[in-house]
């Protein structure tokens, strides 16, 4: 067969990015919430604009969070991401907090009581993707996007590049050769900067970040390496746009190389199946790769506001599986517990670990000892193998009368 040639193209954006300021925020307020009371409820949203940060949704933990506390906390996350612009510094900034109590009628829905298991905190699908493009078991494009923005970023926190801002954002095109990533066929960078650089001093500055990062070989041609493509780009941040909590979805996730089921993650705690189910989808759908049951696999979840069962669970190896899509299925859910508690309590994420995550991908970074990223642990990898290797799943077809909730482990 012909080599079926193509390229793909993924981005990212650095944690300077207005976007990503509100995230962290967001994020470093659930944190409080998680360090004050592990089963506090967060749903916080951030705008931020030039001079003025407004943060707003729903709440219910410990009184010691005051609004003076979450106005503490939200400076001090624009600080560490480093802006002391005249125009929006971490000391000067309005601060507008205007949180409040969570719904009652999401609550019972939600809480457990009596006989009745805790629910999902709203409807919705969630996906979970991995493939065998890195060794983190994740897209090439975005991979390479988020180290490329990870590594500036470090070296303007060093002070190495302490002339270029905050705000920054990356894009790599990438050839793939009957599947598989082959080189670069672009990258474009565009980095906030010092208005007494250059346009080519800005370029050679962040030639390092790129050539160390893509594999031998691989950098684009010359002609094809854009950085600062317009030739300036000294005001950013939110002095230059304005960012909302939850706009970098794709950016989050899989850089458009899989589904995303349209819910965002910061600012919410993990009750919330948006961003619980869609880390125990990952952590799934990485450990099925990492077992050799699939070169590829994407993971379809869905629940009911209130329901404690998914609604479905939906295996797809791209034909790359070494079992039946439907065998995998049944397979994982006698592996794994997909009710919004046992995901919690399994991949333990009632814990302040989620500031961390605004910034350069919810998934493919290491699990941390403390807690954090658990999510990719490959934990799940010796069951899996066990339980689809048993007789039973043969010849397992998923009927119309066979439900997640009625699957007996």
């Amino acid at each position: 067969m012909a080599d079926q040639k193509y390229i793909f193209t993924s981005e990212s954006v650095g944690e300077g990015h207005p976007d990503k300021v509100c995230d962290r925020v967001s994020d470093a307020i659930v944190d409080a919430y998680l360090n004050a009371d592990p089963h506090a409820r967060v749903a916080a949203e951030c705008l931020a604009t030039t001079g003025f940060l407004c943060i707003a949704g729903e709440t219910r933990g410990p009184a010691s969070i005051t609004p003076d506390v979450i106005e503490t906390i939200a400076r001090h996350a624009v600080r560490d991401i480093g802006y002391k612009q005249e125009e929006f510094h971490w000391e000067k900034i309005k601060v507008d907090v205007r949180l409040h109590a969570q719904s009652a009628d999401i609550a019972q829905g939600v809480d457990a009581a009596g006989d009745k298991d805790e629910g999902a905190g709203d409807q919705g699908i969630m996906f979970g993707y991995a493939c065998r493009e890195t060794d983190q078991f994740m897209p090439a494009a975005i991979h390479y996007s988020h180290a490329i923005l990870k590594s500036l970023a470090e070296a303007r926190h060093s002070g190495a590049l302490y002339k270029l801002g905050p705000d920054a954002k990356s894009q790599v095109s990438l050839e793939y050769v009957n599947g598989k990533p082959v080189r670069a066929t672009s990258v474009v960078v565009s980095t906030q900067h010092d208005a007494s650089l250059s346009t080519e001093e800005v370029r050679e500055m962040v030639r390092p970040h790129v050539t160390n990062i893509l594999p031998e070989g691989w950098m684009c041609d010359e002609s094809q390496f854009y950085v600062n493509p317009t030739g300036r780009f000294v005001i950013g941040g939110p002095d230059g746009d304005c960012g909302l909590t939850g706009r970098k979805i794709i950016v989050d996730t899989y850089g458009g190389a899989a589904p995303h089921g349209g819910g965002a993650f910061s600012g919410k705690d993990p009750t919330k199946v948006d961003r619980s189910a869609a880390y125990a989808a990952r952590h799934a759908a990485k450990n099925i790769v990492a077992a050799g049951l699939a070169d590829r696999c994407t993971i379809q979840l869905s629940y009911a506001i209130g329901v404690s069962h998914p609604i479905s669970i939906f295996v797809n190896t791209h034909g790359t599986g070494r079992y039946d899509d439907a065998a995998l299925s049944l397979a994982l859910q006698a592996t794994a517990d997909f009710r919004p508690r046992a995901i919690r309590e399994r991949l333990n994420l009632n814990k302040p670990i989620y500031a961390r995550t605004a910034a350069y991908g919810h998934f493919g970074r290491a699990a941390e000892a403390d807690g954090g990223f658990t999510w990719e642990k490959l934990d799940l990898v010796e069951a899996l193998k066990n339980e689809i290797s048993s007789k039973k799943y043969k010849d397992a077809e998923l009927s119309d009368n066979v439900r997640v909730a009625d699957f007996k482990r």
